[in-house]
């Protein structure tokens, strides 16, 4: 028996049901070992990771119909993963990584509650300069910037893990820090948008954030050359 609560949803998508274990609700607390205290995971932060957030679902609509012809996909702060396991549903070769020592083991149960192909996963961190992930075409998170030190240690995490031709899709509820976010990307050499999601139905919650996303493309040789 665990020793926290946990549940089961079905989120419903135009094409496709995702059934998602996830934690009762974010209450709850399990570290017997002190994995995360270790990690510098509080006993407020712990089941973050563990419940299925507005900012998640958003990312996962974006991902519904997005091109994954021949793209290599991170996820990154998957959590559960709720675009890791749409992706993998429509046969994207999608990869996932987290900070939490929970995380892997709710992707692997979720991946077997969909009947899926397995999703590689890494725990790591954003400082790890040695994590082996190599580069991908696209990268996506869902409320990645808590806090003001996040942008430095994102920015150059989605960098090390870019391909010289990369989009980045993030799904940010509005925590303070997208802007300067925002520079960093661009002064590292991607360009920049934002919109607002489109609300796929009467009774979804107003979403107050915003989907950024940055492109970075490949030099284009000089005309004249």
């Amino acid at each position: 028996m665990a020793p926290f609560r946990i549940r089961y949803q079905t989120i419903e998508f135009d094409s496709v049901d995702i059934h998602v274990r996830s934690l009762r609700d974010a209450q709850e607390f399990s570290d017997p070992l002190g994995e995360a205290e270790l990690l510098g995971i509080s006993s407020a932060q712990w089941a973050l990771f563990g419940v299925l957030w507005q900012s998640s679902q958003v990312l996962a609509d974006q991902m519904a119909d997005f091109e994954i012809e021949g793209k290599r996909i991170l996820e990154v702060g998957c959590g559960l993963g709720l675009s890791s396991l749409l992706l993998n549903s429509r046969k994207a070769d999608i990869s996932a990584t987290d900070y939490h020592p929970e995380a892997g083991g709710f992707l692997a149960e979720n991946v077997r509650l969909n009947s899926g192909d397995k999703i590689p996963f890494l725990r790591t961190g954003w400082a790890d300069l040695q994590d082996g992930l190599g580069t991908f075409d696209v990268i996506i998170g869902a409320d990645l910037l808590y806090e003001k030190q996040h942008v430095e240690l994102l920015s150059e995490f989605i960098h090390r893990h870019a391909n010289p031709q990369c989009e980045v899709i993030l799904v940010d509820p509005g925590r303070g820090h997208h802007a300067p976010f925002s520079k960093k990307m661009v002064r590292l050499g991607y360009t920049h948008s934002q919109s607002k999601p489109t609300l796929s139905g009467p009774d979804e919650k107003p979403f107050s954030g915003q989907i950024l996303r940055y492109v970075r493309a490949l030099a284009q040789p000089d005309a004249r050359g």
